[in-house]
């Protein structure tokens, strides 16, 4: 346990230590154009924040390790203020220990002797939340955080029903690489599938980027176990059942309150024999609205459509291609009838090579009727290279001293455009008494027959220090994220609630619902003892805890 366990991840960022995702001198250029000069803040070291991690108040154990380096890795995620808190190495709040259990068992024993000491648990997948999932509250209470790192292993393959059982703290390059070795894919792949785990995934009700073709993680969660505080509960796997209410729903999205997830069950499918990706750009965003939800509604067999808006189309081509191919690609297009307010939609299909080539055709043809240009698989092939790459953007960003997050809601097609603007406006002028710039665009990235999921990327210029960049932050989330609920969108598509979203909660719900879904957990939970401050009701530990 102790060092020993800790991998090769950036102690203070995303991912691993090794990669990094550089800017080209065009869009290095374009940021600084747009946004204006930035002046980097200074970053604190490990040694230094190492110095600020109090003495623990859980004596050594077996059952877990107190060593200072590892209870600072798991202390954040991966939201905004977990990345001030990490660059400035104001953290201020730690967990008392970090806990590497191998079994239910070990599980049951942590669960056993927080249940009789009162401590706190935190569950921990990959540390991968963007919405303050993992970080303690402050409480006088100690606190454990128990990895799920160790239990990854494929337990189970069902081939007849094809159901796969794993350990729940499985990555998913590691979860893929077991399924694919015996013909099989889940076919999971969120932006954060590198590094996120199949737990985490199903407590937090995630999407992956091809789920048209697989389906959410609630499609593709059958069942498994779960260790309360009032012992195991299995989750049977049914392919249907109208025995009241689906059990399953309340582990989905339940966020650590009612146990921790040990093993999950899921529905794999055969890897596919064809799997390729492509790009058309559309003349504007309402034809390529339009065009999206065509292909939708005629029910195309895709497994991914992603449309981008002008914005994020010309981001996109001045952060990763270079000035003779931008002037190569407009010409192009030019000639065909779409300018500057292009839209790029990225394409995957999966399947059998005949189904897919019929998909393929009628796609086409959808794309020529909404005047869009096709433009093949080779940007799609580089698109599906760096698929899993953009976080890391996030640190070259840094560096040159702008600050990049992200906000995502799902609502109806009639209103697509109309919340689309108003988050893209809400975000754009909320710094505008300070003088500041915010760079907004947005893409659909999850599309259904009755609407689609908006996620909107924005970036600013960081303050002269890590609180008035907190402040800024904090200005514009709050602001647009009232702004969502209250225009009839979802709080989350796909990243949860955690520990930010939780003051909305309440007014997509409706209070009563979330009375009623608080009295259910505490049934579980009497004391408040699992990962307290998420989900339900806001803590003001977000405030207490900014750098």
């Amino acid at each position: 346990m102790g060092r020993a366990a800790l991998d090769n991840r950036k102690w203070n960022g995303w991912g691993d230590k090794d990669r990094s995702l550089a800017l080209s001198d065009d869009g290095a250029t374009f940021i600084t154009e747009t946004l204006g000069e930035a002046q980097p803040l200074p970053i604190a070291t490990l040694e230094e924040v190492l110095a600020k991690v109090p003495a623990s108040r859980l004596d050594e154990s077996e059952l877990y390790t107190t060593d200072a380096e590892v209870r600072l890795r798991h202390a954040r995620g991966q939201s905004l203020p977990d990345w001030l808190a990490m660059k400035s190495g104001e953290f201020n709040l730690f967990p008392d220990a970090v806990a590497f259990p191998r079994s239910s068992e070990e599980i049951r024993a942590l669960m056993d002797a927080a249940k009789y000491n009162d401590w706190q648990l935190i569950p921990y997948g990959g540390g991968t939340s963007v919405v303050g999932h993992i970080t303690p509250c402050e409480t006088d209470k100690p606190v454990l955080t128990i990895s799920m790192n160790k239990m990854n292993r494929l337990l189970a393959l069902d081939r007849v029903s094809q159901l796969a059982t794993f350990g729940a703290g499985v990555k998913g390059p590691f979860l893929e690489s077991q399924l694919q070795a015996q013909g099989y894919t889940l076919g999971h792949f969120p932006q954060s599938f590198e590094l996120s785990t199949l737990g985490g995934w199903v407590v937090t009700r995630s999407s992956g980027q091809q789920s048209l073709h697989y389906g959410r993680i609630e499609n593709l969660f059958a069942g498994g176990e779960i260790e309360t505080f009032e012992g195991k509960v299995d989750i049977p796997t049914l392919p249907a059942s109208s025995a009241g209410p689906d059990w399953r729903h309340l582990v989905l999205g339940s966020e650590g309150h009612l146990g921790i997830l040990t093993e999950a069950k899921v529905r794999v499918s055969r890897v596919p024999e064809q799997e390729f990706f492509g790009v058309a750009f559309m003349p504007s965003w309402q034809q390529g609205i339009a065009c999206a939800r065509e292909v939708i509604q005629q029910g195309l067999s895709l497994s991914m459509l992603r449309l981008s808006n002008s914005i994020e189309t010309k981001t996109q081509l001045f952060l990763s291609a270079n000035q003779p191919q931008r002037h190569w690609l407009a010409k192009l297009l030019s000639l065909k009838g779409v300018g500057d307010d292009k839209c790029m939609l990225i394409y995957g299909i999966t399947g059998d090579k005949s189904d897919n080539n019929q998909s393929y055709k009628r796609l086409k043809r959808i794309i020529n009727q909404f005047k869009g240009v096709n433009t093949g698989q080779s940007l799609g092939k580089k698109w599906a290279h760096k698929r899993f790459a953009f976080p890391y953007l996030r640190e070259t960003l840094w560096q040159m001293g702008y600050a990049i997050d992200t906000l995502e809601t799902a609502t109806n097609w009639s209103n697509i455009e109309p919340l689309t603007d108003k988050i893209e406006q809400s975000l754009k002028g909320g710094l505008e008494e300070l003088g500041t710039r915010v760079h907004v665009f947005s893409h659909l990235s999850h599309l259904y027959s009755d609407g689609a999921s908006i996620y909107t990327t924005y970036l600013f210029p960081v303050a002269k220090t890590y609180e008035q960049t907190y402040q800024q932050w904090q200005k514009l989330k709050s602001t647009t994220s009232k702004l969502i609920v209250e225009s009839h969108g979802t709080i989350s598509h796909q990243h949860g609630v955690g520990g930010d979203h939780a003051a909305y909660l309440a007014t997509e719900k409706g209070g009563r619902v979330v009375e009623s879904l608080q009295d259910y957990f505490n049934g579980f939970d009497p004391k408040g003892q699992l990962n307290p401050g998420k989900l339900f009701k806001a803590i003001n530990n977000q405030d207490k805890a900014q750098p």
